[in-house]
């Protein structure tokens, strides 16, 4: 269609400007050149004069082929002068190519005439064969021409003007005008002309009036419409191009107004109109990419540029004709010139037409020609912005939706600049919102969606300036698509996952009822829906259209914050950041496809991720606040916020109430007229109810002080009304009515200042006349009626102003003010006047609503989300239960990571919480099932591999994906957020408990638990281990079978099948993968505080009572574990064994005894806990008694300072076990007495006294397992330094080490084999019986016995007792315990005991001043001694041994006696003790024990004597009457059993001899005795030497 454009892509490669060489070059330097290429006009190949010449050629030779032209001179072919001689000198001013050479343009001009008659040619009819002026022109252009070596130089309006004349001809057909279009943009293309042409701002104003006027007679309208194409591209090509800048305001507001109309010609093509829409698109892009470059040249100076803009807008005005009828319009077309059509033909002779004045008839100097700014820019906008008036019914919806598709550009491209400039924003401020938030309501769909992209682009660009718009337009969208009904239930989808969710927006009130509104204009609500103000029922695809809508505001990252800050935060406004989470939550539900359309629940899930993901974008930023709103304060305005909202809601159900509430929260004062202010300033209070309240008896006072906040000053009593009766709805009784009107009419004629009205009786009247006039104007009731005109309302007010008459005008003002404008209430009224006045209104309050906040920042999200998170969890949750997409999975994890990581760094534990309740619900774990563990079973699958437990619980989590992927995204959600959660610890650990009974998990992935030193918690044994690998290929249907029968007939469960097991495999990979390790590590880490909520969370799952509430598991006797100790019978209702409550006790002891601050924060909940549990010991099973036991010990050792647990208290807990029970946890009972009192100090001191500990040990003594710990601590505690035996359990310690020591006795059957072995025959090896450990401990205890008589002085000193009490106490004891082992079948411990008794009883210490206390060793110790080894089953334990034993008896009895000679010599019962002692010597000379005996009774004897009548005791009455008694009873007594000693001795010979014989026998008989106490002291040391070693 335009073939002279081909130059442009097919040059022949030889330019006048650019050699081949540079061409190649260009080439190859890449793109960089080649776009400064696409920026220049393109080069030429051929002469452009020549170029230029061939143009005006093709034009004239078309137009000569015209029958109007046919006849016309040749000159324009030609070319140059037809008069090549000049008669006069030539005129400077008709240079080729000068400025003044276009005045010879236009009729033929004086010089042509002249030639024209010296040629003698004559025309037609006598006329003269001049040139139509058309064609003159081209003549002339050629004549120019001829002398022009560049073109560049060349004047550029005189290029242009013929073809311009004939563009603006009305005589030239289609074609003709086609070719001179043509011409003229290729002339641009090629650079012809250019910015560096003469006049080249003149030349671009010329054509762009020429081709906005331009003129061609009608003929084909294919042709006709090619015209109108081509001058859509040359006016693109214009504002594109290099001259583009310097157009004027008018030049471009003519071309937008011709691309305009083309755009709203419906007789046009759908092409064409499309065509033009088009390159309006692209035209107003180049203008408001302008604006943007003004701003920069402007710089800081804005202000000047807008000033500069008013001042220039007189003369701008666009008046696109939009009827149909013209193609071509231009408002500033001379008056008297037809508008052009296509349909009109000029007839008339050619030389009728008078072309169009030129603008080159002026000197350039004197036309100054400014490059359009914002003038044109304002009138643009202006023009687009009226032409989407719904309510203007000559504008079509096509026009519409081309309107808001050139405004949408207009935006995306300057939308912040139009912001900006007052100018442009006060039309989008007001008429293009206007109209938008209009048309957001129409049912047409192309409309809507137009109306909703161009409304989002621009609260995208320029929502600083549109808060209360914004508000406006977001709260109708909410409203709009807030699904109306309920959240269907799901089988498989728990409510409580989804309870966060709004059912309906925070804004949304009930609709008012019908009866008694008091309206006067009600409308359907189908109108009422049309009318915007409220939501309505839309279609499927509407919805659709403000889903995507609302889903790309969100997409801006700040675009929710600052609904948060401005909104939310705001007492006078939505909560619109609030509601809008909650409708995309609402609506991201799969239910929201059925009333919209399937795509609106993936776009809402989208935008809501998309929120949550631009606040986890933001968290790791610098937080920003300069010249920011601060959070403290908003946070305080959005706790006002809810206050008012619950007052206002309590005022209208109880104004009183609500104005009772609002004075308690201090948000109005005790005075009505603070609670005015509030009524009148609040918009939730509502209208009806406000009217009432004011105009009831009883509320004067705030009628008045409500009144008192109008200023009526300078109005009509009409304008006065209508401005009170806009804040409230005026109640529908008659005497409220009254009531307020008298208020208003006494405020009103005091405060107005009118001297119209001349008293409050004519106040009240006239108002009353109002109201009615109000009624009968626009009450649709009265349709068909005739309505009051003027005459009848002053008629109405016939002298009740005073007697006298209001002035006519008066009322005739008042009259057409009411007539014209109806006294509405914007809540109670749904049309067109209701909305005119609702905008009024939003537009007053735009001031001081102030201008919306922007927050690039993240120092609101913590708010922001705390507010919002309940909808967006409960949104993800039931989206992944329902989901079956992996798309959508992959987003909702994303999701719930992102929650949880926001969660976490701004600790809302709340939020974090739910997350884990709602995964954990997810996961199937968290349930009261999967608990029985008696069919586990397990598995080894191969040799290289791991064990695995197949379990009920592992089979179904293993088939469930959605499951196992609930517990991933569980664990990494709680993974570093430890330290925040809260109450989501119970679900976490009730899947952790799960997963440790099933063997998914080890007891602890650290090793702190080491410091306990205790061995693995126990589980319960699988029913059966089966080893796969071990198995033999053989696979087939026999081997099944024969392995099925031979399960069931032994009662076993089946195999696991091959799927369970994988099921099995599965699951443990998933558990592999949540890393608890890692959580455990920081768990195990976190602050005491943080600790806190974890550990009761873990004792929360301990069992209240005996019906636990944990679940547990009844299993064969077999299955259960046993303690070390629990060899003995199963009791009857045993105790169940469950591991979960070990494993919570043990990591709630690990976690306390970390540190101090663990052991002062956890350690009471803990001990108490534990404390239960011992108390209770006969309810559970002994491995969770037994370990509590160890527990509570442990926590005992760390926290004795914090006195959490009471030594006395936990010792008697454990003594009160029953004995079964006891015996069963006595290892780690002891173990953890043992870990308390391994140390000296007062911990050691008050267990070691404690009556219960003495109980505890003797009662475990006895204990096979347990009696060699027992040992351990009772020699550690009584040969530790310093001892633990005190006078308290002095007695306890000996009695135990006494039973220790008894205990040996069974190493006599030991030694006495091995004496017979020997007899009989020579025996491989002999065993010794101190191999024995019984008797080992037998000797040690002896020892330490012994041992303990060092300590009796000092216990005697601290026990503060009388002699003699103190000797009893404390010597006696060790004596008792002695010389009971001095009977002991076993030889070593007896051999020890007796020489530990000999040493104590020649110990220096024993002795004291008074007889009584130490002289009790003969009576109470030696005396029962030899008469227990007469005793025959005594003598029979050990015949060989206990002969012996017997004689040492007899020989220490002598010896003490001889010892304590002198000091028993003091005594007066030493008679009675000597003959005592007498008697004995002869029971056990007569005992008939055999020849050991019976020697050593009178040798023993003997030496006594001899040793008493030495030192002068036993004497014969010569030398000592004194004596006489005790000499005559001892030979009394002795004569009786060896009646030869007494000749023998013969003491009543010389004393010297006597005395001779008496050393000898003492002596043998100490160095025969000597031996055994020299053994002993050996054995002593030994036993020493292994207690230090311990």
């Amino acid at each position: 269609m335009e073939p002279e454009l081909a130059p442009e892509s097919s040059s022949s490669g030889l330019t006048h400007h650019h050699s081949a060489s540079q061409t190649t070059t260009t080439n190859h330097n890449g793109p960089a050149l080649n776009t400064q290429y696409r920026s220049r006009p393109v080069a030429v190949a051929v002469d452009p004069v020549a170029l230029v010449i061939s143009e005006c050629i093709t034009v004239t030779s078309a137009m000569r082929k015209h029958a109007r032209w046919a006849g016309s001179s040749v000159s324009s072919i030609l070319g140059g002068n037809p008069n090549p001689i000049q008669l006069g000198p030539p005129s400077p001013l008709l240079r080729p190519g000068s400025k003044g050479s276009t005045t010879s343009v236009g009729v033929d001009g004086a010089q042509d005439f002249g030639i024209a008659n010296r040629w003698g040619l004559r025309g037609k009819k006598g006329k003269s064969m001049q040139d139509n002026p058309l064609m003159a022109g081209f003549g002339r252009l050629r004549h120019e021409l001829s002398s022009c070596k560049n073109i560049h130089e060349f004047d550029a309006p005189a290029l242009l003007n013929p073809f311009l004349q004939v563009i603006q001809a009305s005589s030239t057909s289609a074609p003709i005008t086609i070719l001179a279009l043509k011409a003229i943009r290729k002339f641009l293309s090629y650079g012809f002309i250019s910015p560096s042409s003469p006049r080249f701002p003149l030349a671009m104003q010329s054509l762009s009036t020429a081709i906005t006027h331009c003129r061609f007679e009608a003929s084909d309208s294919a042709q006709d419409e090619v015209v109108l194409l081509m001058i859509l591209h040359l006016m693109e090509d214009m504002l594109s191009g290099p001259g583009g800048a310097l157009l004027s305001d008018e030049s471009v507001c003519e071309m937008m107004e011709t691309g305009l109309t083309m755009c709203c010609q419906s007789r046009l093509s759908e092409l064409l109109r499309r065509t033009a829409e088009a390159a309006m698109v692209r035209m107003c892009q180049i203008i408001f990419e302008h604006l943007k470059h003004l701003e920069v040249e402007a710089g800081d100076d804005l202000e000047a540029l807008d000033n500069q803009a008013n001042g220039d807008m007189e003369g701008v005005k666009m008046v696109p004709s939009t009827n149909g009828n013209d193609v071509i319009a231009s408002s500033d077309a001379p008056a008297g010139e037809p508008r052009e059509s296509t349909g009109s033909e000029n007839t008339g002779d050619d030389t009728d037409v008078k072309p169009p004045e030129e603008p080159s008839d002026f000197d350039e100097d004197s036309v100054e020609i400014k490059p359009y700014s914002l003038p044109s820019m304002k009138e643009l906008f202006r023009v687009l912005v009226d032409l989407l008036d719904p309510h203007d019914k000559q504008q079509g919806d096509t026009m519409r939706v081309m309107a808001l598709r050139i405004i949408h550009v207009a935006l995306e491209v300057a939308g912040p600049s139009i912001a900006r400039h007052p100018a442009l924003a006060v039309v989008a401020e007001d008429r293009l919102c206007r109209h938008l938030f209009q048309l957001v309501r129409s049912d047409n769909m192309a409309i809507l969606q137009e109306s909703l992209i161009v409304a989002g682009t621009l609260l995208e660009t320029c929502r600083g300036v549109l808060k209360l718009q914004q508000e406006l337009f977001l709260s109708y969208l909410i409203a709009c698509l807030h699904p109306p009904v309920e959240i269907p239930r799901e089988a498989n989808i728990d409510p409580s996952l989804y309870d966060g969710i709004p059912q309906r927006p925070s804004g949304v009130k009930p609709p008012p009822s019908q009866a008694n509104s008091g309206r006067s204009t009600p409308v359907p609500v189908k109108d009422r829906q049309k009318l915007g103000m409220e939501g309505g029922a839309r279609k499927p695809d509407a919805r659709q259209a403000m889903v995507e809508s609302v889903s790309a505001l969100t997409r801006m990252p700040t675009f929710l914050v600052e609904l948060f800050v401005n909104y939310d935060s705001d007492a006078n406004r939505g909560n619109l950041c609030e509601d809008m989470i909650g409708l995309l939550s609402r609506s991201a539900l799969p239910d929201s496809a059925t009333w919209s359309t399937t795509s609106v629940p993936p776009l809402c899930l989208d935008a809501l991720l998309g929120f949550v993901q631009s606040i986890a974008d933001r968290l790791d930023d610098v937080p920003v606040s300069d010249g920011l709103p601060d959070q403290a304060t908003l946070r305080e305005e959005r706790r006002r916020k809810k206050t008012i909202v619950k007052g206002a809601t309590k005022f209208n159900e109880k104004p009183k109430e609500g104005l009772g509430y609002l004075r308690e929260q201090g948000v109005i004062g005790s005075d009505a007229a603070s609670a005015a202010r509030f009524l009148r300033s609040t918009s939730r209070v509502s209208k009806a109810v406000l009217g009432e309240f004011i105009s009831k008896r009883g509320n004067d006072e705030y009628l008045e002080a409500f009144l008192d906040l109008f200023d009526f000053s300078g109005k009509r009593v009409d304008e006065a009304v209508r401005l009170l009766l806009e804040s409230f709805r005026l109640p529908g009784e008659s005497p409220l009515i009254e009531r307020i009107v008298t208020c208003f009419a006494k405020k009103y004629f005091a405060s107005s200042g009118s001297d119209v009205v001349a008293s409050e009786d004519a106040v009240f009247i006239l108002t009353y006349a109002i109201i009615m006039l109000n009624v009968d104007q626009h009450s649709p009731k009265l349709k068909g009626q005739k309505r009051m005109e003027l005459i009848d309302f002053a008629r109405n007010l016939r002298g009740v102003n005073a007697s006298k008459d209001f002035p006519p005008e008066y009322l005739e003002m008042t009259y057409e003010a009411i007539k014209s404008d109806e006294i509405i209430l914007p809540d109670e009224h749904d049309n067109k006047h209701a909305f005119d006045y609702a905008w009024r209104e939003l537009l007053l309050k735009t001031e001081s609503a102030g201008p919306l906040v922007l927050c690039d920042t993240n120092i609101y999200d913590a708010d922001m989300f705390a507010t919002t998170w309940k909808p967006i969890v409960s949104t993800l949750s039931y989206v992944f239960m329902s989901a079956t997409d992996d798309a959508v999975f992959s987003r909702v994890v994303t999701g719930f990571d992102q929650c949880a990581q926001i969660a976490s760094r701004y600790g809302i534990t709340e939020a974090l919480d739910r997350i884990i309740q709602n995964l954990s619900y997810m996961t199937t774990l968290d349930t009261d099932g999967l608990v029985n563990t008696a069919l586990n079973t397990e598995v080894k699958v191969s040799d290289d591999s791991d064990s695995v437990m197949v379990s009920e619980l592992a089979v179904k989590l293993g088939r469930d994906f959605k499951a196992q992927l609930a517990t991933l995204v569980l664990f990494r959600v709680v993974k570093g957020s430890e330290h925040v959660i809260g109450s989501g610890w119970q679900h976490i650990i009730r899947i952790w408990l799960k997963l440790f009974t099933n063997s998914l998990i080890p007891s602890f992935f650290n090793k702190d638990h080491e410091k306990l030193k205790l061995p693995k918690i126990p589980l319960h044994t699988p029913s059966q281990v089966i080893d796969r690998a071990a198995k033999t290929a053989d696979t087939g249907l026999f081997s099944a079978l024969s392995s099925y029968i031979s399960s069931y007939a032994a009662d076993d469960p089946p195999e696991p099948s091959a799927e369970e097991i994988e099921s099995s495999l599965a699951t443990a990979d998933c558990i592999k993968a949540c890393d608890l390790e890692s959580v455990f590590a920081n768990i195990s880490t976190l602050p005491a505080e943080s600790l806190l909520p974890f550990v009761e969370a873990l004792l929360n799952e301990l069992p209240d009572d005996e019906s636990s509430a944990v679940p547990v598991i009844t299993v064969k006797p077999e299955s259960v574990p046993s303690s070390p100790a629990s060899s003995s019978k199963p009791i009857s209702r045993r105790p169940t064994y469950d591991p979960a409550v070990v494993y919570i006790l043990e990591t709630c002891a690990v976690l306390a005894m970390r540190d101090d601050e663990t052991v002062e924060r956890l350690g009471k909940p803990i001990t108490e806990a534990l404390q239960m549990i011992l108390r209770d010991s006969a309810q559970h099973h002994p491995i969770l008694v037994s370990r509590a036991a160890f527990y509570q010990f442990s926590i005992l050792k760390v926290s004795y300072d914090h006195d959490y647990v009471r030594p006395p208290v936990l010792l008697h807990s454990v003594s009160s076990f029953p004995k079964e029970i006891l015996a069963k946890t006595s290892q780690l009972v002891l173990q953890g007495l043992k870990l308390c009192i391994d140390q000296p100090g007062s911990l050691r001191s008050e267990i070691m006294t404690s009556p219960d500990f003495w109980v505890i040990l003797r009662t475990l003594a006895g204990s096979p397992n347990a009696s060699p710990t027992v040992f351990e601590i009772l020699e550690g505690g009584v040969s530790g330094s310093p001892s633990a035996i005190i006078a308290d359990n002095y007695e306890a310690a000996i009695a135990l080490l006494n039973e220790y020591a008894t205990a040996a006795k069974v190493g006599a059957a030991v030694e006495q084999k091995g004496e017979r072995r020997q007899r009989n025959a020579r025996p491989p090896k002999k065993e010794a019986s101190s191999d024995n450990v019984v008797v080992s401990r037998g000797v040690k205890a002896v020892d330490l016995i012994f041992s303990m008589t060092d300590r009796i002085p000092h216990l005697m000193k601290q026990s503060h007792l009388e002699n003699s009490e103190a000797w009893s106490a404390y010597w006696l004891p060790i004596f008792q315990a002695l010389t009971a082992q001095c009977t002991n079948p076993c030889r070593e411990v007896r051999s020890l005991a007796f020489s530990s008794l000999q040493r104590s009883l020649l110990s220096p210490g024993l002795s004291c001043s008074d007889h009584e206390e130490w002289t009790a060793i003969f009576g109470e110790v030696l005396f029962p001694l030899i008469l227990r080894l007469l005793k025959p089953e005594v003598y029979s334990s050990d015949r060989d041994g206990m002969s012996e034993t017997r004689v040492q008896a007899a020989s220490l009895l002598c010896k003490t006696f001889l010892h304590y000679l002198v000091l028993l010599s003091k005594w007066d019962g030493m008679l009675d003790l000597w003959l005592k002692i007498i008697d004995i010597m002869d029971r056990l000379m007569n005992s008939g024990q055999g020849d050991s005996l019976e020697e050593a009774v009178p040798e023993n004897l003997k030496n006594v004597l001899l040793f008493m009548s030495s030192s002068g005791y036993l004497v014969p009455p010569s030398k000592d009457p004194s004596q006489e008694k005790l000499w005559v009873e001892t030979w009394k007594r002795i004569d009786r059993f060896l009646p030869d000693l007494r000749n023998e001795l013969a003491l009543e010979e010389p004393e010297t001899e006597a005395l001779q014989e008496a050393q000898q026998p003492p002596a043998e008989t100490e160095a025969g005795a000597e031996p055994v106490p020299q053994h002993t002291e050996e054995k002593s040391s030994n036993s020493e030497e292994v207690v230090g070693e311990s």
